[in-house]
């Protein structure tokens, strides 16, 4: 590992890990939380009923992708950004510009943290929706694949605009609640996506979650996803990333 990450850079990577494994909440909001939403909905009889609504799919099937988005929502959105704002505002990011290590080191750990949890979250979601559902795995491995990795992008992306345009802990912690509300609609929380009218469901496609939630969906059923849905995601990624960048703040 010393080859590839510097002793100083892996030491940081585990001390943010042994951090995180320390706050109860946001493990149990990331790994937890989303396959217990599924078990819960997928206990309605209703919702493992085949519905027309949904080309043929049982609501707890289109529910999975939703369960996965969520917790990359809670990640980027709930569990990452204060530990950021706490970090820049005790003055740890400055100091650590004095450093070799670096303060990109410890954001670097942040998301490299939180994404293995929301992996994690995702692989648990997977397995429960297969043996006490009968989920379906995804068919297309490759288009769930990268799918999964624009959607972990894009949602990792919104949160790094929220962070780098909040000047305090307390206007980043009501804009990251502002924004976390849609962010769940568009992701099918509410009502799953392929279950909205067809006017709504066609402008929410181009917003990166509702496209994801299609992507991947697709994927399960075996088709390669649709390539709008996938620019979409990508390009929401792409320019959210831009913006963070751009707009952060050590300080």
């Amino acid at each position: 590992m010393s080859t590839i990450v510097s002793p100083s850079t892996a030491a940081v990577l585990r001390t943010e890990a042994r951090l995180f494994g320390r706050e109860p909440a946001s493990v149990f909001w990331i790994l937890v939380f989303p396959t217990a939403l599924l078990c819960l909905l997928g206990a309605i009889p209703s919702f493992r009923e085949p519905q027309d609504a949904l080309d043929g799919l049982r609501t707890v099937d289109v529910y999975l992708p939703t369960a996965i988005l969520l917790s990359m929502i809670m990640a980027s959105l709930m569990a990452m950004p204060p530990a950021i704002f706490a970090y820049r505002e005790s003055g740890v990011l400055r100091r650590l510009a004095t450093t070799p290590v670096g303060p990109g080191a410890v954001l670097g750990a942040q998301v490299l943290v939180h994404a293995a949890a929301v992996v994690a979250s995702s692989l648990l979601a997977l397995l429960v929706g297969r043996v006490a559902f009968d989920i379906a795995l995804p068919e297309s491995l490759a288009g769930y694949g990268l799918a999964y990795l624009l959607a972990l992008l894009a949602s990792f992306s919104v949160g790094a605009v929220v962070m780098a345009l909040s000047p305090n802990a307390r206007v980043g912690t009501a804009v990251g609640t502002i924004v976390f509300f849609p962010a769940m609609f568009t992701a099918g929380v509410y009502i799953p996506v392929q279950a909205l009218p067809d006017p709504l469901r066609e402008g929410l496609g181009y917003t990166p979650l509702s496209a994801a939630a299609e992507a991947m969906t697709d994927a399960m059923a075996g088709d390669f996803p649709d390539l709008r849905h996938l620019l979409v995601v990508a390009a929401w990624a792409a320019v959210l990333a831009l913006v963070a960048v751009r707009r952060f703040r050590w300080e």
